[in-house]
Formats: C-alpha cells, sequence, structure tokens
C-alpha cells in the first residue's frame, strides 16, 4: 500500500464584534428573542439597498495586517447565489475576485518546527439566518437575527499536513482576532468557525486529490478528530482502489466519524457576479496609516515580551500571552505582587478549573488582580496551604470577594503551631502501625498517605512543610 499524505486547507468564519450588521443598521448580537434584530435589508426585502459598516472594513484589514496580508486598496462585493430557507435574498453578499485583502502568511510551530502556512485570502460577506429544528416536532422555524451578521472569511493556502498543525494554525488565528478586537472568538456561539477541506495523496506526489469539505466545526477538539477521522477515511477508500468522492460532510461528534451531506459546488455553481447595489471599497491611505499605527499587541509580540520582562517558562507564557484578557489579569497580578511564577501557576491550575468547569471565556472574568495578588501573596506568607487557596478559589471569581478576609472569617488560616501538629502526628501514627512499620521496612512512598490523614486530621489547616518535618521526625525514630 502506498504512503499517503494528507493535504488541509481551512476557511475560517469570524462574527466580527461591530454594533451593527453588516449592511443595515440592526443590531449585531447573540441570544436575542428570534426575529427580533430583522429590518428590510436583513430581511430581503424587494427594493431596499445596502449600505456598508465601515467599522467592519477597518476590523477585516487589522486582521489582514496580523497576518501580513496585501490590503487591496480597490475591492468589490459580488452576489453568491444559492438558496436556503435563512437567506431570504436568494444570495450572499460576499467577495469573489476582487477580495479585500490577499497572499498573508501565519507562522505556527508544533512538535518543536515552524512552518509558514500561507493565507489566500481575507474577504468580507454577510451569514445567513439559522434554522430551527425542534426535536419530536414535524415542523421548522427560522430565525433571522443572524442574518447580516458581518464576517471575514480567512482562507488558507492549503499548506496544513496534520489535524495537529490545522488546530495549531487556528489557535493562532483565535488568538489573533481576540487580541485584536475584532470578534469576541467564542466558538459555541459560532463567532468563530471553520470549513476544512481535506485530502490524501500518495506521498511525494504533486497533484492534488479529490478533497471533502468539513463544514461548520466549532471547537479545537472536533476540528482535531474531524480531520483525523477523514484521513484515515479517504486513504481506506483509496487503498480499496475506489475513489474519494468531492462532496461535503459534517461531522458527527457523538460516533467520532464524518457523513456526507451534499455534493459539493465548485465556484461557477455560485455563479457569482459583482453587487450592482453596492460601490467599490476604496481604502484611503489615511485609514490604512491610522490602522498600522493603532494596530493592538499580539500574542507572538505579547509571548516575547512575557518571556523577556516576566521570565516565564515557555509553557506558562504561551498559555497567558494567547489571551488578552488572561494577559491583562497576570500583568496586574504581578506587578501587585511580584511573584510572575507564583501568578502564573494559579493561573494555570485553580483559574483555568474555574474557566472550563463554568464554560466561562476570559473576556468574562470578574476576577480582580488584587484578589489573585493577594492570594499568592497569603500563600507564600504561610497564612493558608495552597490546597485552601485551590478551595477558596471559586468564591473569588465574584470580582468582590478578597482572600485573606475570606480565610480569615472562615478560621482557615493555615496551622503552624508545632505542638498542635505534633499531637495530630502522634495521633495519626497510632492509628496506622502497619502503614509505619512498611514504611520503616523501605516504603517511603507512604509519607503521602501519612500527610494526608494528618491533614485531615487538622481540617485541611495544617501547615505542610511542619506537617513533613514532623512526620520524618517520628518516622524515623
Amino acid at each position: 500500500m502506498p504512503e499517503y499524505e494528507a493535504v488541509i486547507g481551512l476557511e475560517v468564519h469570524v462574527h466580527l464584534a461591530t454594533a451593527s450588521k453588516l449592511f443595515c443598521s440592526c443590531p449585531n448580537s447573540f441570544g436575542d428573542e428570534p426575529n427580533t434584530n430583522v429590518c428590510e435589508v436583513c430581511a430581503g426585502m424587494p427594493g431596499v439597498l445596502p449600505v456598508l459598516n465601515a467599522k467592519a472594513v477597518e476590523y477585516a484589514c487589522r486582521m489582514a495586517l496580523a497576518v501580513h496580508a496585501e490590503i487591496n486598496r480597490r475591492s468589490q462585493f459580488a452576489r453568491k447565489n444559492y438558496f436556503y430557507p435563512d437567506m431570504p435574498k436568494g444570495y450572499q453578499i460576499s467577495q469573489y475576485d476582487r477580495p479585500l485583502c490577499e497572499r498573508g502568511h501565519v507562522d505556527i510551530t508544533v512538535n518543536g518546527k515552524t512552518r509558514r502556512i500561507g493565507v489566500t485570502r481575507i474577504h468580507l460577506e454577510d451569514d445567513a439566518g439559522k434554522n430551527i429544528h425542534p426535536q419530536g416536532e414535524n415542523t421548522s422555524y427560522v430565525d433571522l437575527n443572524r442574518a447580516g451578521t458581518p464576517l471575514i472569511e480567512i482562507v488558507s493556502d492549503p499548506d496544513l499536513r496534520s489535524a495537529e498543525e490545522a488546530v495549531a494554525y487556528l489557535k493562532t488565528l483565535h488568538g489573533m482576532v481576540v487580541s485584536l478586537g475584532i470578534s469576541n472568538g467564542n466558538m459555541e456561539e459560532g463567532s468563530f468557525r471553520c470549513d476544512a477541506n481535506v485530502s490524501v495523496r500518495p506521498r511525494g506526489s504533486d497533484t492534488l486529490g479529490t478533497r471533502t469539505e468539513l463544514k461548520n466545526l466549532n471547537s479545537f477538539r472536533h476540528v482535531q478528530k474531524a480531520i483525523e477521522y477523514e484521513i484515515a477515511r479517504q486513504c481506506d477508500v483509496l487503498d480499496d482502489g475506489e475513489q474519494v468522492v468531492q462532496e461535503t460532510r459534517l461531522y458527527d461528534s457523538a460516533r467520532n466519524i464524518t457523513q456526507a451531506m451534499r455534493g459539493k459546488e465548485d465556484a461557477q455553481d455560485y455563479r457569482y457576479f459583482p453587487d450592482p447595489d453596492l460601490p467599490p471599497v476604496v481604502i484611503a491611505d489615511e485609514d490604512l496609516a491610522t490602522w498600522k499605527a493603532t494596530q493592538p499587541e499580539l500574542p507572538d509580540a505579547r509571548l516575547t515580551r512575557f518571556l523577556e520582562e516576566w521570565k516565564l517558562p515557555v509553557p506558562d507564557a504561551e498559555l497567558l500571552a494567547a489571551d488578552p484578557h488572561l494577559a491583562r489579569l497576570f500583568e496586574g497580578a504581578a506587578r501587585l505582587y511580584p511573584e510572575a511564577r507564583k501568578i502564573a501557576n494559579l493561573m494555570q491550575g485553580p483559574l483555568l478549573r474555574e474557566l472550563n468547569q463554568r464554560g466561562l471565556a476570559p473576556a468574562n472574568l470578574l476576577l480582580r488582580p488584587e484578589a489573585l495578588a493577594e492570594l499568592a501573596r497569603i500563600v507564600d506568607q504561610g497564612l493558608i496551604s495552597a490546597k485552601i487557596a485551590a478551595d477558596i478559589f471559586p468564591e473569588l471569581m465574584d470580582g468582590e470577594t478578597m482572600p485573606e478576609a475570606l480565610v480569615r472569617e472562615r478560621g482557615l488560616v493555615q496551622v503552624s503551631d508545632g505542638d498542635a501538629i505534633e499531637a495530630a502526628v502522634t495521633k495519626v501514627l497510632a492509628a496506622n502501625p502497619s502503614e509505619v512499620e512498611a514504611y520503616r521496612g523501605g516504603k517511603t512512598k507512604l509519607i503521602s498517605f501519612f500527610v494526608g490523614q494528618v491533614m485531615r486530621e487538622m481540617r485541611g489547616k495544617a501547615n505542610p512543610a511542619v506537617v513533613n518535618e514532623t512526620l520524618a521526625r517520628h518516622l524515623e525514630r
């Protein structure tokens, strides 16, 4: 059997965080009652005229600057013709042969190797509405709140060779859009999603294989799993002597498979033509100069700065630099209590755990830098143990509670009194004679058992250093 290599290109769709939609003044907001943010323009009524949102153009150009793309000073909107119930106009307003931005690149690092991934184009377009199919009902509904939402589509060159590279590329773009402030990047809400074009070919061949398109992947995990499955599926098809069919496929996360959805269209099937209702988009020199001069700090630059200024380990710096909200929280706390690694440890441990458990985005964090800095300080001072710090962390997430006042109010201050710990150690050892004998016989890993028992006896408030010291003294007799 021949050895195959994957060829992957991604089409990333980013909802822009403008106040209004792309071609009308309707609010651009998520989660409102269905069909409350709709007007004649985004509902596709005959005779209406779209008016371009200038802020959306700025956001698209800022993204282009971030990926080193060329910004075309004159671009053109086109009509992309197809019909779905949630596309009331019967076409999407997009860009085709004259896009806003072209020929950029993004550098990614996977397994210690850095590769440059080309960006073919970035163009503006409006989103469709949403079809709703309630389970158990023989009825479908259409919500047009999303119709007309401004999108940028970031199209990569077919330079990616694995699911891991695809995820690394996506995470890099995600960090950029959030840092630029052009999108909240919320994947669960569909603000950041991608279609993956996947094909395989014999390794060493220059000929592209037949591609399939995996639609609307809205989590990094789903992207990785879907691409991995599709690569394996296509290899099996070719090994069986069959041909891969050009088609659009959906990823079923419950079964971890991709399924055929429909035949894949080509560009000519959409019958693109210039939109007669919209003039060309012209980028003024002064606007472009302003955008270049006011670009926010991007993750790569922030990573370099965190490594140099705060001397963080690379994994810590990468995590904190990727998101501007985490970065601001870290720097705010580290400037108040300059123990950067200890602040980073709290963010990588208890903070990330809380974010994951609550399904909370860093942008919605209420935790104050003052509380984080104070927590690191009272752990360092021995006022509380690291375990107590982790236990009380959920209560700090409201943005109002301060840790020192909380632990004093709750009686959680760490006990370092030698007599009290001595008494607890004596009690624990007396209650576990066989374990004591085993420890003295060479099973020294039992020390963690004894520490746990002493901490339980003292309701988690004993100073771990004093506990370990006291245990060692008793056990080595």
